[in-house]
């Protein structure tokens, strides 16, 4: 078909798909009343759906990938490990063939060239954290919409990149934080935990808000790892980007948070080094942080100081590991930070997984797989007598109604607004992590203010902002 008459045929899924909501698709946590997945199921043609380049082909892609593959046909993957695009071509085809779509899929090892394919209009991104801001900000700049995996930065610059060029293009953008659509593991009780907990803080259920804590969890230590050769499918070089060029180390998968893959500073656990990642506190922490300061209504804001202790698995001087052959994030912390509000935030690695936000009326804890009262009967007031009306998780999704988070994105596209998931928000929060990150490596205060977004009375702490980046991968918004 000529590219004018595929042009055509996605304009016009753009103008129906503008008018329906977005519903569960595949996993246990979305939910199934879904228009936009009835008009899917009904599409014959694929030229009337978006088209779709993945970047990044990995472990984590294997959710989101099948996931956009539900709205959109995909013409290329790209990794810079040929044995992730080998195995993400086969089932990239394979979905689509069952669907009747029997078009072959182009891989690449250069991201670029797949940015170059004027008919992709919609690109997921699912990198290592260190290639995320670069790479969407290039395809913003080739014209495409994104979905990009969190944590967005990996500094607080980026994200301030990352804004100037969304500003400047106009593109949609959807972050990878499931949580504010999905995650109800409690049987239909609640649709979504997480949206039900930041609207009872936002209708005064619990009353002036006091505090909220972010239990995350710590970073896994590996003990020193010996070099040794990069696997053969990688192009060691180019997966460190904007990191220093350093060897490649690994040691047996016993020593590593995912035994699928060997203790390294690649696949999966790239999480736990500061070249690459923030740890927990930004693994996850980008998803609690996020829902606590959405609930205490400092989204578009920031503390205005944060202060904490940790313990590493290497020493640190000035802020930097000594050592270079095992994992470096923070196994333990503990993190306070005061904002505006006058809301006191905790970020930890222990105690139970989830936020408890403590109000003047009550207290509540919610998770991935509860949402129970600590003190008061805030929700047993909501399951008996006084539910929450739904147009108030309707407003609180701008609009919409809650359900997957990949129907979201594609929505969006339609509608040209932006998702529930951000970027500016997302930034706000992941600065809070990265300034938690700062201050537990440099073992002090650090002020932050939020209006202009910079730290106060602290060049070394300023340092951390930005970081230096390897010639030829420079993030440049």
């Amino acid at each position: 078909m000529a590219a004018h008459k595929r042009s055509s045929s996605r304009r016009q899924f753009l103008q129906t798909a503008a008018g329906v909501t977005a519903g569960a698709v595949v996993a246990p946590y979305f939910f199934s009343d879904s228009p936009l997945m009835a008009q899917d199921a009904k599409t014959k043609s694929a030229n009337d759906r978006p088209v779709l380049g993945c970047i990044g082909v990995g472990d984590r892609w294997n959710a989101v990938g099948p996931q956009a593959l539900n709205f959109a046909d995909c013409v290329a993957v790209c990794d810079v490990d040929t044995a992730m695009t080998d195995k993400a071509k086969a089932k990239c085809e394979d979905v689509q063939a069952k669907k009747g779509n029997t078009r072959k899929i182009e891989v690449f090892g250069d991201y670029r060239k797949l940015l170059d394919n004027k008919d992709i209009n919609v690109v997921t991104i699912v990198t290592p954290d260190h290639w995320h801001s670069k790479i969407a900000i290039e395809a913003m700049r080739a014209g495409k919409d994104v979905y990009c995996e969190k944590p967005l930065t990996l500094t607080i610059d980026e994200g301030k990149q990352i804004i100037k060029v969304l500003k400047e293009t106009g593109r949609v953008f959807q972050v990878g934080t499931q949580q504010r659509s999905e995650m109800s593991a409690n049987k239909g009780e609640f649709k979504s935990q997480f949206l039900t907990a930041v609207a009872l803080c936002r209708q005064g259920r619990l009353g002036d808000i006091k505090k909220v804590q972010c239990a995350i969890g710590g970073s896994v230590a590996s003990g020193p790892l010996p070099k040794v050769a990069a696997p053969s499918t990688i192009n060691w070089e180019m997966w460190l980007g904007q990191a220093p060029l350093v060897d490649y180390v690994a040691g047996p998968n016993t020593a590593s948070s995912n035994k699928t893959y060997p203790a390294s500073r690649c696949h999966y656990e790239f999480r736990w080094w500061y070249e690459y990642s923030g740890g927990k506190m930004t693994d996850w922490g980008a998803h609690h942080v996020d829902i606590a300061q959405w609930a205490i209504g400092m989204e578009n804001s920031g503390p205005n100081s944060i202060e904490g202790t940790a313990k590493h698995p290497v020493p640190f001087k000035d802020g930097w590991p000594t050592l270079d052959n095992q994992y470096n994030a923070a196994t333990e912390f503990k993190v306070v930070a005061n904002f505006p509000n006058q809301v006191e935030m905790t970020i930890r690695s222990d105690t139970e997984n989830g936020i408890t936000i403590e109000g003047t009326k009550g207290t509540i804890f919610v998770s991935r797989g509860a949402l129970r009262d600590v003190t008061g009967t805030v929700i047993a007031d909501l399951k008996s007598e006084n539910p929450l009306p739904e147009e108030v998780i309707t407003k609180l999704y701008k609009g919409k109604k809650p359900g997957n988070h990949m129907g979201n994105f594609f929505e969006c596209v339609a509608s040209r607004e932006q998702p529930i998931s951000d970027v500016y928000t997302h930034h706000r929060s992941m600065t809070t992590c990265h300034l938690a990150n700062i201050a537990i490596r440099l073992d002090r205060k650090v002020k932050w203010n939020p209006e202009t977004e910079q730290i106060e009375g602290d060049d070394q702490a300023n340092g951390f902002v930005k970081r230096e980046q390897r010639k030829g991968y420079e993030v440049v918004g």
